[in-house]
């Protein structure tokens, strides 16, 4: 196997990845401008949203080399190749197909595709993912990811799907590594970039990265 890409480190650090799918992209740059300056670092753009990638493309420009921009509902060797040819800084897949997380490690880009069973999470990190998106997490909750953990504590989780600003704290606290959040942390401001809702998604940031550190202290109390 190819050598696994490591974790992108924006995610390591943090903790949290912004999901940004919108019906139209035009929106995104704000959004991704007023969650960086709340503190998230890692922000996934998906190819379901039109222009994706030349919104992906365009984020990552503005906002640098602090932040790691990556595709999102990766599907195909061929939009794998097109979102490193964008500038992807990672690959996030809703499925676990091994020939797309091959290609990444390839690229030496890190993939993160979904799972839910103990085989496929167990597949996908085998493949040469850096890292497993548990998906939908929220048809089994924090007590699910906990369960996989037991037996496959090596493997880093990140849940996704579902998540809402209250449970974040409650999957990290059952072994994730990192989350996922999209709509429960935008709230429409994809859709209606003003001024007011820019702002509001700014401190929703903040107050979610602070449960976040809440967590992360905690484990180093316990270290």
């Amino acid at each position: 196997m190819t050598e696994r890409p490591a974790l992108t480190r924006q995610l390591g650090r943090t903790r949290v990845m912004a999901i940004l799918r919108s019906a139209d992209a035009s929106g995104l740059p704000a959004v991704a401008r007023a969650l960086a300056a709340g503190g998230i670092t890692c922000l996934e753009v998906t190819l379901t949203t039109p222009g994706a990638l030349d919104a992906l493309a365009r984020i990552r420009d503005e906002l640098g080399p602090g932040v790691a921009v990556g595709a999102g509902t990766v599907i195909t060797e061929a939009q794998a190749r097109d979102a490193r040819a964008a500038g992807a800084a990672f690959l996030v897949a809703p499925v676990v197909d091994v020939q797309v997380i091959r290609a990444a490690a390839d690229f030496g880009t890190p993939c993160y595709p979904g799972a839910w069973t103990p085989t496929e999470v167990s597949t996908a990190w085998q493949a040469g993912a850096a890292a497993v998106k548990l998906f939908p997490a929220s048809t089994g909750g924090p007590a699910h990811l906990r369960q996989l953990r037991a037996p496959l504590p090596d493997i880093p989780l990140i849940a996704v799907g579902g998540v809402d600003l209250a449970q974040a704290r409650d999957y990290l606290d059952a072994g994730a590594r990192a989350v996922g959040i999209g709509s429960p942390l935008l709230r429409g401001a994809d859709r209606n970039p003003t001024a007011e809702a820019l702002t509001a998604l700014t401190e929703r940031t903040r107050v979610l990265l602070d449960t976040v550190g809440a967590v992360e202290q905690a484990e180093e109390a316990g270290s």
